[in-house]
């Protein structure tokens, strides 16, 4: 009775054509674009109506309504451990802020400014704050303003000092363990964020070493040794000064959870204890007491320091606001199991696999198409869904382990956004400082050099990985034989 039932399971339904998985894409594309652009609202139900879509589209190939609620369900399963993670991470910003451990953090990063690094100061300034906070947009929308503010003193370009906040603040939102895309990204893939980070840092400090050396010479080009206002910098000290307890002892949460993944703890316990050393050093050497840790693990900290641009940075955290990020995650993998499971994602990727018959030339697709995803589904989140999900099954079937997909999604998908003027962050981004995707453009270098440095170093097998973790060589990278390990030799990967 059972074969018989999985029998009539593995019967149902028909392999999609090209155009009916074109059309429930196109459908999604559609929505998004009219949600995001025309309306702007957030993407959470212009995705849903995209899953509904494909859950029609399942029904028209023969499933039946309770097979395709398990793909939904199958879909969000994948998605469990990340959406767990962002709870916590959303209880750890929460106590962090309260603890005075993210003011910290920013405190001593203003500390470094200096006129004649200036550049090279705002980016580490905003880069320090978006590793702190894992916001691009909460950096740029305070370190970012304060910043563009002080060159027009220093008589730098203004969209110099924007190309290295942005730089500085996708640096953060792409590395940080808190930033919502970095989460996601694993969990599209397969993986687990401490994997995902870690094989992100070797092409990631080489862009950002490149960015360092590009701002530090245009500085150098740009400062004529003149005098500098910087009364926005000692504004914002002065408040975090004011309203917290700034102590060097607050920066031992951060790197306790440096620590851990140095050791190659699982994420879970990893964060989790980064959240209860910042909440024991706030009691400690902070102005935190037990109720406060616990009402703004659950609700987030509310910043009262009197200067708009601080307590709209510092307002964060708590469980209940990233419910935001979950909810998103979520509903994006019910369209990704539909999509996945009646295979109208296959049959894309199979008209694509001539493009991509090697692991090398694999990531440089999956790059181009998450820039693809920015410019016609203008979304940050859908451009790491999307890939994610099409290439997963190609990537496993190469033998590929799932943190070469991920490092991809985040070295195109995350920071491409605001290169593009009509992508809701380039809208942002633009709006926010004041000036045009176009202006500021040529100077942001990390976010094009970025996915540059992926894709020569997947041909040098740097950014490809074995099912063992292990790094490929140039010649395997660029082979269309697999001659490496294919399967996980723990079982922990997840696909």
């Amino acid at each position: 009775m059972e074969n018989n039932k999985k029998q009539q399971e593995i019967k149902e339904g028909r392999m999609p054509h090209l155009w009916e998985a074109l059309l429930s894409l196109a459908i999604l594309i559609g929505v998004l674009a009219v949600g995001i652009i025309v309306y702007k609202v957030a993407p959470h139900v212009p995705m849903f109506v995209g899953a509904c879509a494909a859950a029609l589209m399942a029904l028209r190939l023969g499933y039946k309504w309770e097979r395709i609620e398990k793909m939904m369900m199958d879909g969000i399963y994948k998605a469990l451990q990340s959406v767990i993670i962002l709870i916590i991470i959303g209880i750890l910003v929460g106590i962090w802020v309260d603890a005075g451990v993210v003011p910290a953090m920013i405190y001593y990063g203003l500390k470094i400014i200096h006129p004649s690094i200036f550049l090279v100061a705002a980016l580490i300034i905003c880069s320090i704050t978006s590793l702190a906070t894992g916001t691009s947009w909460g950096t740029v929308g305070t370190m970012g303003i304060a910043l563009m503010g002080i060159s027009l003193g220093l008589g730098i370009n203004p969209a110099a000092t924007a190309g290295a906040c942005l730089s500085g603040a996708y640096f953060g939102d792409k590395m940080s363990p808190l930033s919502d895309t970095t989460n996601l990204a694993p969990a599209m893939a397969g993986t687990d964020v401490m994997t995902h980070v870690k094989f992100m840092i070797l092409p990631t400090a080489v862009a950002y070493g490149l960015s360092i050396i590009f701002f530090g010479a245009l500085g150098f080009h740009y400062y004529q040794g003149g005098g500098a206002d910087l009364s926005s910098v000692a504004e914002i000290s002065n408040a975090l000064k004011d309203s917290f307890t700034i102590n060097p002892f607050l920066l031992i949460p951060p790197i306790v959870v440096i620590v851990c993944v140095a050791l190659k703890m699982p994420a879970i316990p990893g964060i989790a204890i980064g959240a209860f050393v910042g909440g024991v050093m706030g009691a400690l050497f902070g102005n935190s007491n037990l109720g406060t840790i616990l009402d703004c693990g659950m609700n987030g900290f509310v910043s009262e320091t009197g200067l708009e641009s601080v307590d709209k940075l510092l307002s964060t955290g708590g469980l209940m606001n990233m419910m935001n990020s979950v909810s998103m995650t979520l509903i994006a993998m019910m369209f990704g199991g539909i999509m996945e499971d009646t295979k109208q994602l296959q049959v894309i990727v199979n008209k694509l696999k001539p493009l991509a018959n090697t692991p090398a030339k694999l990531v440089i697709l999956t790059e181009v198409t998450c820039f693809a995803s920015n410019a016609t589904m203008p979304e940050q989140y859908i451009s790491i869904v999307v890939p994610g999900r099409m290439y997963a099954e190609q990537y496993h079937n190469m033998g590929l382990h799932p943190k070469t997909l991920s490092n991809a999604l985040e070295g195109a998908g995350t920071v491409s956004g605001a290169m593009i003027p009509w992508n809701t962050c380039g809208v942002y981004m633009s709006t926010t400082l004041k000036m045009g995707v176009g202006q500021y453009l040529p100077y942001l270098f990390f976010n094009y050099t970025m996915p540059i440095v992926v894709a020569i170093m997947a041909l040098a097998g740097l950014t490809c990985a074995d099912m063992e973790g292990n790094r490929l060589n140039a010649k395997q990278a660029n082979s269309k034989e697999v001659t490496w390990p294919t399967k996980p030799i723990d079982g922990t990967v997840r696909i």
